[in-house]
């Protein structure tokens, strides 16, 4: 077995994986983000995110701070439409020390009002540096045209109005509605042993209670496509075509991670960046993505460009997407294609934060965690006629929706 797996009694998932290294990762992912807020709470999942770092019933805000750093350790955390992540990463001797304090900011947060207010200012701050960076913006608003109403086209950050409201009963109700030990996994990647580990972890957690969760999450039924543009004073166009795709565990997921990877992926040679970049030199960026979460999921392609080249560019792009529509891959082109997928996938996999943390979330979801060689696999067996069927599906031209930036 590449990694272990452990249950306490209150039912918090610990997971773990050797790794040889002089650095080791942990924290907790946390099942709950902006689409488990109330309608009244936009914003309130990831300002909790900050707040936990705020003070605890022993420590200030100060302490917090200084507590790994001291030891050149980092404490991190971040949150999105599903889960919410708060991790440390540092060097193995300090294992406990990381552990303690975790615990402390996760389960015994105080939200002191007087540090609410002054976060609030710095939330605000980065609302605006976000409308500020158009080519980030148009992602959050492309999100919420395909999803609408439905709580995953809810912007992470919220909004202004709510967040000046926010009181410290606000981010206790939140946190003890979703962070209870059976709502959570802690993940651990290092090089440290299991049965440490488990003799760091159970004095720490045994003694902290579970309560039930329960989890409103509907799935999104509707989808129109649509096409919406939006003044903005920028010096070039910003673009996002979308559509839904498929949720985590959907069988077609690897397939089109595939194509996306041959049309916009982050390879040089991506069929958008031939056509649009290095042929006719229309734009300094485009790409395609893939979002995924446990019920949905979105395709997406973005570019920026001159304003008098707009319009090329879309009839480029679609022209793209109908190719692996009508056309199956050559047996060349797909080898090619595979290859360059396992191989970016083999590299990701050599950042160990970005491993920890992705065992973490598949834990939190799924329940398991795919070995490598299990995702090699997949990807060998896609067939040119599967893959067009899946291009089909997704890449339908009736079914995109567009989003201008001018």
């Amino acid at each position: 077995m590449f990694y272990n797996r452990y249950t306490l009694p209150n039912g918090l998932r610990i997971i773990h994986q050797s790794n040889a290294s002089k650095v080791t990762y942990c924290g907790f992912a946390v099942n709950a983000g902006t689409r488990d807020e109330a309608e009244n709470e936009s914003g309130l999942a990831h300002f909790v995110e900050h707040l936990i770092f705020k003070g605890t019933q022993k420590r200030k805000a100060w302490h917090i701070l200084n507590r790994m750093e001291n030891v050149g350790g980092d404490l991190n955390a971040y949150t999105n439409k599903e889960e919410t992540m708060i991790y440390s990463a540092f060097l193995n001797a300090h294992f406990e020390r990381a552990v303690e304090l975790l615990v402390d900011i996760v389960f015994n947060s105080t939200f002191p009002q007087h540090e609410i207010d002054k976060e609030v200012d710095v939330v605000l701050d980065e609302i605006q540096s976000y409308e500020d960076s158009p080519s980030d913006l148009i992602f959050d608003d492309i999100e919420r045209m395909i999803f609408d109403t439905h709580p995953l086209g809810r912007y992470i950050l919220g909004n202004a109005s709510v967040l000046s409201g926010i009181q410290s009963l606000d981010a206790k109700q939140y946190v003890s509605r979703y962070y209870q030990p059976e709502n959570m996994v802690f993940f651990v990647l290092g090089d440290i042993d299991f049965e440490e580990v488990i003799a760091v972890l159970r004095p720490y957690f045994d003694a902290i209670p579970n309560a039930p969760v329960l989890l409103d999450r509907q799935k999104p039924r509707c989808y129109t496509p649509r096409r919406m543009a939006k003044k903005k004073d920028t010096n070039q166009a910003h673009v996002m075509i979308a559509a839904p795709s498929y949720p985590m565990l959907s069988p077609k997921r690897v397939a089109l991670s595939l194509l996306n990877n041959v049309l916009g992926g982050p390879g040089m040679n991506s069929r958008l960046n031939i056509e649009l970049r290095e042929r006719r030199g229309y734009v300094y960026n485009v790409e395609s993505n893939i979002m995924t979460f446990t019920d949905a999921g979105i395709f997406s392609i973005y570019f920026g460009t001159d304003f008098k080249n707009r319009d090329h560019c879309v009839d480029l792009t679609l022209k793209e997407l109908a190719k692996l529509r009508n056309n199956k891959m050559s047996t060349l082109q797909l080898t090619r294609a595979k290859n360059q997928l396992m191989g970016q996938l083999g590299v990701a996999e050599d950042n160990n934060e970005s491993r920890a943390l992705g065992m973490g979330r598949a834990f939190l979801h799924l329940d398991d965690y795919k070995p490598l060689t299990h995702i090699y696999k997949d990807i060998d067996a896609l067939t040119p006629e599967f893959l067009q069927d899946v291009a089909n599906e997704v890449f339908c031209e009736s079914q995109l929706s567009f989003l201008l930036y001018e």
